[in-house]
C-alpha cells in the first residue's frame, strides 16, 4: 500500500518494527525540509510575513490533530515532544492536584514503562495506591475485571488502548462508560492505537489521550496531548518560559496565557508539528479503516503461514492488532532479531520496554513483528521461510 512514497523501502529491507517508529513518506520529508529551506521563522514571535507563515501552518496542524481525533476544540490540543512527555505532563501536572494520599490507579501489567513510571513516582510522592487489573488468560482487559477492582477509592484508570507486546485492542468504550458512571477518570495511551484505527475522543468519552507522530509517519520529537478542556484549565504548566506567558513584573506577578499555550513553553519543535500535520492528512486519504483491515489480513496470513513452523512459540496469537510476539524455541531474542536481520529483516527483540509483561507470559525476552500500511504478504512470506529455516541460526550470527 503505497509503497513507492517511502524512500527507506529497498529491495532488499523488509521493516518489521512499526511498534517501535515508522518510515515517513516523502511528502512528510517535504514539508519539513520546505519549512527548513523556504520560511525558517519561529512560530507566535515575529510580526513579518514568514513568521506569520509559520504561525498559520503551526496553529492549522492543531486544527487537523482535533478533527483526526474528533476532540471538541482545538484548544484541547496541546503539542509536546511524544506520548512520554504527554503521560508524565498528564500524571505530575494534573494529577498532583487531581488526586490525594490513598487514591487509587487502576493499571495493567503489559502497559508501556511510560504509563507506569510515572504513576510510581507519584506513588511514592503523594501516597496514592497503584494497582494492577486482572488480565483473562489471553492477557486481554475485560470490563468485568476492571468492576471487580474498583471501589469508593478509585480515582483513575490509565490504560494503552492497544499494548505494544500483546496488541490487544481494549473495549474502551465500554470500560469508559462504566468509569464515568462511577465518577471515575480515564487516562488513555494512544501510541499504538491513534496510528493504526480510527480515534474518537468524544465517541469514546477519553479525559486524557497521548501520541506520538513518529510512531503515525511524522517525525521524532513531537506528540499530542489531549485533554478535555475542563481539566486542561486545571492543569499547571510542565515547563515555564517565553511564549507561554503574556505578562510578568518585577513585582513578581505573573499572567500566563490561556490553554494551549500555557503548555508551550519556549521554541516547540515547529518542523515535527508541521511534519505531524503532513503525516496526518496522507492518513487520511488512505482511510483509517483501510489501514486498519490491512494490518489485520496481515496478521491473519502470518498466523496461517506460521502453522508450518514447528519450532516457534507466539505468546499473543488471540490479540487483534498488528503486533505478533513470538520466539523462536530455545534461541534467546537478540539472537533471532541478529539472524533475520542478516537477511535484512528488521524486528523487536526484547522486553520492549513492557517489562512487567513476563509477569503474565512467563518470559522475559521475546521477538515483534509490528505491521504497517506499506507492509506486504510477500515480506512475510520472506520471514516465514527465513524463520523456517532457523535451525542453522548460530551458523549464522557467530
Amino acid at each position: 500500500m503505497n509503497r513507492e512514497d517511502f524512500s527507506m523501502i529497498k529491495n532488499d529491507l523488509i521493516y518489521f518494527d512499526n511498534g517501535a517508529t515508522t518510515f515517513k513518506p516523502k511528502r512528510v520529508v517535504n514539508k519539513i525540509v520546505d519549512y527548513y529551506s523556504e520560511f525558517t521563522a519561529n512560530a507566535h514571535r515575529g510580526d513579518y510575513d514568514i513568521s506569520h507563515k509559520v504561525d498559520t501552518e503551526y496553529e492549522s496542524t492543531r486544527e487537523v490533530v482535533k478533527k483526526f481525533i474528533n476532540a471538541e476544540s482545538k484548544d484541547e490540543i496541546v503539542f509536546t515532544s511524544g506520548t512520554t512527555e504527554s503521560l508524565n505532563m498528564i500524571v505530575f501536572k494534573f494529577m498532583t492536584n487531581y488526586l490525594s494520599k490513598g487514591d487509587e490507579v487502576l493499571i495493567t501489567k503489559t502497559e508501556h514503562a511510560s504509563n507506569v513510571l510515572p504513576w510510581f513516582e507519584l506513588e511514592k510522592k503523594m501516597g496514592i495506591v497503584v494497582k494492577f487489573i486482572p488480565l483473562n488468560k489471553d492477557k486481554k482487559v475485560e470490563l468485568e475485571a476492571i468492576k471487580s477492582m474498583v471501589n469508593k477509592k478509585t480515582k483513575v484508570v490509565s490504560l494503552a488502548y492497544v499494548t505494544n507486546v500483546i496488541g490487544d485492542i481494549r473495549p474502551i468504550p465500554l470500560i469508559s462508560k462504566y468509569l464515568h458512571d462511577n465518577n471515575i477518570l480515564l487516562v488513555v495511551d494512544g501510541a499504538q492505537s491513534v496510528p493504526h484505527m480510527k480515534t474518537d475522543v468524544i465517541r469514546d468519552n477519553i479525559d486524557f489521550l497521548a501520541f506520538s507522530a513518529h510512531k503515525m509517519l511524522g517525525p521524532t520529537g513531537v506528540g499530542v496531548l489531549y485533554g478535555k478542556k475542563k481539566y486542561l484549565d486545571l492543569m499547571e504548566p510542565f515547563k515555564y518560559g517565553g511564549g507561554m506567558n503574556s505578562t510578568f513584573e518585577s513585582n513578581k506577578e505573573v499572567e500566563y496565557k490561556d490553554v494551549p499555550l500555557r503548555f508551550e513553553a519556549g521554541t516547540q519543535n515547529i518542523a515535527g508539528v508541521l511534519g505531524l500535520k503532513e503525516a496526518i492528512l496522507y492518513l487520511e486519504d488512505i482511510g483509517m479503516d483501510n489501514i486498519m483491515m490491512h494490518e489485520q489480513n496481515l496478521r491473519k496470513y502470518f498466523l496461517e503461514k506460521a502453522k508450518d513452523i514447528s519450532n516457534i512459540t507466539i505468546y499473543n496469537e488471540n490479540s487483534e492488532a498488528g503486533i505478533i510476539t513470538f520466539n523462536i524455541n530455545k534461541i534467546f531474542s537478540e539472537d533471532a532479531s541478529k539472524y533475520l536481520n542478516h537477511y535484512h529483516i528488521c524486528i523487536r527483540a526484547g522486553n520492549h520496554c513492557s517489562k512487567m509483561v513476563k509477569e503474565e507470559i512467563e518470559v522475559k525476552n521475546t521477538c515483534r513483528i509490528s505491521f504497517y500500511l506499506y507492509n506486504t504478504k510477500e515480506e512475510i512470506d520472506k520471514l516465514i521461510e527465513v524463520l523456517k529455516n532457523s535451525k542453522n541460526i548460530y551458523d549464522i550470527i557467530l
